[in-house]
């Protein structure tokens, strides 16, 4: 049997030195714990169950769902399992005890979607970092987006999802709450024509207009009745989430009622899901992929350190951040020297901007003259780093740390989502430079 120093309960026993001197051990080290749980709100009252987890094992559930790339499910049977997993979150389970409940780590997302600022969050671990982050002087920037887990949206299927709400879901169980006769309508017959329509692989335009042609009536029928119904129960028994679902079909009736009037006028504000109201289609002129539908970012790369500057659901022009980036960057790490984006930043406001703040970029020369050579090799090494280092930074955040479709419902959640896939991506990488650095120390 082997003797131990400290018993198997304290944190000083063998599992803990082992778990600092794994890769999740090193990444927990490179995070600022206590300042991240001073963003939670304080408890004001002793009432309800322990939680299985300290503060710290929050945040850290969240950095294990994107380092592990596990799904909710098999994150919380791992973690039941694993007693590194448990030690990154603060917390050492007996050998007789599991957490149960299916819906852990989705709690754990949404109480910090609703109770913690994401920037925050943010700003905490960058100021952690600033010490070790080379090349500060030198800013990188570009967009993205990072897609919702969604269906593709068409006119039909949109259409088809509003009329099914109504007289699938909200008609039938409001009339049997209240022992009233359902109101008739043709919707099983309008159901077996769209599944036959859906089948078909090649959807002529006559088919689709027929289609939504149909559906048009039969949701404004739809609407029309269950407004009527809500009127004569006086509302009894509606939520709040159906109210803000029925707000938004009667929108998307009116959106999609115009545009089959008007196919050539664009409409603003365009609604593509009835439960994903907020999303908007967002062009980005892609060969593969030319709408995508999710959150367009703005990032700054400092170092290698990413930086979530502009969140937004609706599409933007990020030449026009340009400013605001290098002036947040001036506040966290002082003066910007060097800086570099693509072609949709270089323009004349820019260009003005850049010279009177005497930063050099790899924007293309205006006019006839070239540039000396000194200029050519600077412009060339920036185009490389952002082409490289910053671009490249995108594709593993997508493949490595599940923000190629975020998979929350809210968009609470999905932030929570999108700044921890982010900020797991630099926490991996200030832990291999530290390493890189220690066995360099070792080696000399």
């Amino acid at each position: 049997m082997q003797n131990t120093l400290f018993s198997s309960d304290s944190y000083y026993s063998s599992k803990w030195y082992i778990f600092k001197n794994i890769e999740l051990g090193r990444v927990h080290d490179c995070i600022d714990w206590n300042s991240l749980v001073e963003l939670l709100p304080k408890k004001k009252t002793l009432r309800g169950a322990p939680s299985w987890l300290p503060s710290k094992g929050f945040f850290g559930m969240m950095f294990l769902k994107h380092y592990t790339g596990l799904s909710d499910q098999k994150l919380l049977d791992r973690f039941n399992t694993d007693w590194a997993m448990q030690l990154f979150c603060g917390v050492l389970l007996a050998e007789n005890e599991s957490i149960k409940d299916n819906s852990f780590v989705s709690k754990i997302r949404s109480y910090l979607g609703h109770h913690v600022d994401m920037q925050a969050v943010q700003n905490v671990l960058i100021s952690a970092w600033k010490k070790e982050i080379p090349d500060k002087n030198v800013l990188l920037m570009d967009a993205t987006c990072y897609e919702v887990h969604m269906r593709f949206p068409t006119d039909t299927k949109i259409l088809w999802e509003a009329c099914q709400w109504i007289w699938e879901k909200q008609i039938p169980a409001l009339c049997q709450l209240h022992g009233i006769r359902q109101p008739r309508s043709k919707y099983k017959e309008q159901k077996k024509k769209t599944n036959v329509y859906s089948k078909q692989r090649k959807k002529s335009y006559r088919k689709t207009k027929s289609r939504r042609s149909a559906l048009l009536k039969l949701l404004l029928k739809g609407i029309d009745a269950y407004q009527k119904l809500l009127n004569q129960v006086k509302a009894s028994g509606l939520t709040g989430k159906d109210a803000a679902t029925f707000k938004t079909i009667k929108m998307v009736y009116q959106q999609q009622y115009h545009h089959f009037r008007y196919p050539k006028v664009k409409i603003k504000e365009r609604i593509v899901s009835i439960y994903k109201p907020y999303i908007r289609p967002i062009v980005r002129g892609k060969e593969n992929k030319s709408v995508e539908f999710g959150v367009k970012v703005h990032k700054i790369q400092v170092g290698g350190i990413s930086i979530l500057e502009h969140v937004s659901y609706k599409a933007f022009n990020e030449c026009k951040r340009l400013k605001i980036s290098t002036l947040k960057h001036k506040n966290l790490f002082g003066s910007c020297s060097h800086l570099a984006g693509d072609a949709i930043y270089a323009t004349n406001e820019n260009r003005k901007f850049t010279t009177k703040e005497e930063i050099t970029t790899n924007f293309v020369r205006k006019g006839r003259g070239k540039d000396d050579k000194p200029t050519k090799q600077i412009k060339a090494l920036l185009n490389k780093e952002r082409s490289t280092r910053l671009e490249g930074s995108f594709g593993n955040e997508k493949e490595q740390y599940l923000l190629r479709k975020i998979k929350a419902r809210k968009p609470e959640t999905e932030m929570v989502w999108l700044f921890f896939g982010v900020l797991t991506a630099n926490c991996v990488l200030i832990a291999k430079r530290r390493r890189r650095q220690q066995e360099l120390k070792r080696a000399a």
